[in-house]
């Protein structure tokens, strides 16, 4: 749903700059900037020995400034299949390895990666290597919220030891702080709507378990130590500029 709101704003953004382009080639010009992204991340530290390869699917707002600072709010939802904590339903199963639903037969469990962060962010283009003063080389730097934890799927299974609250007690629910930093490239075609920007990214999460329990350890005590979660990838983002519609000229006899 949040996405699917995303895509309608960016479509309706869309349409508004087609009605109100303005040529960039001769100037620097402050715009706010709106738009949509996506990062492919691999985990190291502590999230690694949770979750492989992570997805970012998100959006992000902020504004442009005349001297090229930039200044904005990003946020990003979390997705992946890749589990390294296979662990976790072993107090469920039988003897041979089956996790049985209400009625005795083999249920279907699905153990999916999720969360999302929100950042404030600042940063600069640089113009180099680029064909107008609005492109360059684009850093930026920032800080926000994390949450992460570990999706349970039933399926059309019935598994009472893991349906409604229960699963509370296996998705490893963790949030915190944290911080990133991007350097890549962002350019803005003179006219038109090819607006983008790609390169490196860096998450680092500053987290702690916020689950008392684990219900597959009940004998051990859940770790409150600070955790640190780092993502190290790729980030492409597609953003459109909002330019004031330029006045138009009359001329009078």
């Amino acid at each position: 749903m949040i996405f699917k709101r995303v895509t309608l704003l960016f479509c309706v953004l869309l349409g508004f700059q087609a009605f109100a382009q303005r040529n960039v080639k001769d100037s620097i010009i402050g715009t706010p900037w709106v738009g949509i992204q996506y990062g492919a991340n691999w985990t190291s530290g502590d999230l690694a020995d949770r979750y492989g390869f992570l997805n970012h699917i998100g959006a992000v707002a902020g504004y442009k400034t005349s001297k090229n600072w930039f200044w904005g709010l990003d946020g990003n939802f979390i997705f992946g299949n890749q589990i390294r904590s296979k662990d976790v339903f072993n107090n469920l199963v039988d003897s041979y390895g089956i996790i049985n639903d209400v009625s005795g037969a083999p249920g279907q469990v699905l153990l999916l990666a999720r969360g999302f962060n929100i950042n404030v962010a600042i940063g600069k283009v640089v113009p180099i290597w680029s064909m107008n003063q609005n492109s360059g080389l684009f850093f930026h730097v920032g800080a926000g919220y994390l949450l992460h934890k570990m999706r349970v799927e039933t399926q059309e299974s019935a598994i009472p030891q893991i349906e409604l609250d229960y699963r509370k007690g296996y998705d490893r629910l963790t949030t915190g702080i944290n911080t990133h930093q991007f350097a890549g490239y962002a350019f803005l075609s003179n006219k038109g709507l090819v607006n983008f920007y790609g390169g490196l990214y860096a998450q680092q999460g500053f987290t702690k378990n916020r689950r008392d329990i684990f219900f597959d350890k009940p004998d051990e005590v859940v770790s409150k130590d600070l955790r640190i979660d780092m993502q190290l990838g790729l980030k492409l983002g597609w953003f459109i500029p909002i330019y004031k519609r330029q006045p138009k000229d009359f001329y009078f006899n």
